[in-house]
């Protein structure tokens, strides 16, 4: 799909800047809706099955993250005053926050856990609205081979995620590790990966969603697709303001949650300069600041509507690239489809009760997806100096101690294990202090690549 001619009022505007007729506008929109769906609700569908939710309340809370991903979208594509990048962004929930919320949410009383979860998300956004200015100038201290590491980590620690997923889900059910179970996420990873083999255009972007549709139409002969959800549920319905409860502030989340207002800040960098040279309006010291303040603003409200940390989605990066459509109204509208579909919580009923086994079977595909893209920005990290193989080394085992031994903390105070037992955190701290003492300290920094790779984590 190409850009329609512009009118002559229109030619005249940058293409970013232009609009599309009404149809080729909402089609256009809608193709990046459903590039992005299905990482936009997997992150509060791990998150709600890790604090126990029921499946209404998931559907509310992954109704919730749309709604507040459209709000995010439209802050990032319209904007307004020094906020929002004004390209053809599209922000959605990021999947760096979900290892840190579950052991959050592991260390409080079931009652707690969101609201907690939603207090630290609340001032990790304030925190990364107002560092946005700074951190543009401080983005030398993030190379590749910080960033590939991180984002290798969040691939490595959610991918657990997905195996417990395949076997079922609950490790007290008769059924947990099933042959039936695994069976079931088996076949649905094949199906993903041969749709992702055949299909072509629109619809391998839909690869991921078409397997979680395949899967659950194989489950429903084995009794495993639980439709009781669909029927509680709301065809219209409004997130209700701090539907979970009041948002509690504990310093040990919100340091946590600190850390991964930092990771995505870093992903939105990258992502913001290759999408400028996509779109020809090379992203400039303010355009970026611009974009980190939309990041910030969006991740400090999301929570209001029980919504969690937003970022830019590098899929959608991609998209701008292969379409060639390179509007922001087309994202815009993109983030009004969002809205529209978080308001509507049967539709998001429908995606909660997809079975578990299938979850994991296409799980494995999209984590596996994010450990691999760390791994391609690793190959720009000049691996070849020794040190910076150290770096990667040290801070990759620090952030696999979590998910290898569970209980290697369990004498660290509380406090510190909400930290300390998410890898992603750990791994951040362990590889950007690593790179200050050998790339930086009391020595010239090693040559980095000019280039970043835009980051492909939500």
């Amino acid at each position: 799909m190409n850009e329609a001619p512009a009118p002559e009022s229109e030619a005249a505007k940058h293409p970013v800047d232009r609009t599309l007729p009404p149809l080729k506008l909402f089609g256009a929109g809608l193709q990046h809706v459903a590039a992005m769906y299905a990482g936009v609700v997997a992150p509060p569908l791990v998150v709600g099955i890790g604090v126990g939710l029921s499946t209404a309340d998931i559907a509310f809370l992954m109704s919730a993250s749309l709604f507040a991903s459209g709000i995010a979208t439209l802050l990032q594509t319209l904007g307004f005053w020094k906020i929002g990048s004004r390209l053809p962004f599209v922000n959605g929930v990021s999947f760096a926050g979900v290892a840190p919320m579950l052991a959050i949410a592991k260390a409080q009383s079931p009652q707690d856990a969101l609201p907690v979860i939603y207090g630290a998300v609340i001032v990790a956004g304030v925190f990364g609205f107002l560092l946005a200015p700074w951190f543009c100038k401080l983005v030398r201290f993030f190379p590749p081979i910080v960033t590939g590491t991180v984002i290798t980590l969040i691939g490595i620690s959610l991918l657990p995620v997905a195996f417990n997923w395949a076997q079922g889900g609950n490790r007290k059910a008769e059924d947990y590790g099933s042959l039936t179970n695994i069976g079931l996420a088996a076949a649905s990873l094949l199906i993903t990966v041969a749709l992702r083999r055949f299909l072509r255009g629109f619809l391998k972007q839909l690869s991921i969603l078409l397997g979680l549709i395949a899967g659950t139409l194989l489950s429903l002969p084995l009794g495993l697709a639980d439709f009781s959800g669909v029927g509680d549920a709301d065809l219209i319905g409004f997130p209700t303001p701090f539907h979970f409860g009041a948002p509690q502030f504990a310093a040990a989340a919100i340091i946590s949650m600190c850390i991964v207002m930092l990771v995505i800040m870093t992903e939105t960098t990258a992502d913001v300069l290759a999408l400028g040279e996509i779109v020809d309006r090379p992203a400039d010291e303010k355009t970026l600041a611009a974009a980190l303040r939309a990041d910030g603003l969006g991740t400090a409200i999301s929570p209001l509507f029980n919504g969690f940390a937003a970022s830019a989605f590098a899929q959608n990066v991609g998209l701008v690239a292969i379409t060639k459509i390179r509007s922001r109204f087309v994202v815009a509208a993109a983030g009004g489809i969002l809205i529209l579909l978080g308001l509507c919580p049967m539709l998001a009923s429908l995606v909660a009760l997809i079975p578990q086994p299938v979850l994991g079977g296409v799980g494995i595909t999209l984590f596996g997806t994010i450990a691999a893209s760390g791994v391609q920005n690793l190959t720009k990290a000049s691996l070849e100096h020794g040190d910076n193989v150290l770096i990667v080394a040290i801070s990759l085992g620090a952030g696999i101690i979590p998910m290898a031994a569970p209980d290697f903390y369990h004498a660290f105070p509380e406090s510190l294990r909400i930290i300390l037992d998410s890898g992603i955190s750990t791994g951040c701290v362990a590889a950007v202090l690593l790179n200050l003492a050998f790339n930086h300290l009391g020595r010239t920094p090693a040559p980095e690549p000019a280039e970043t790779a835009p980051a492909l984590v939500h």
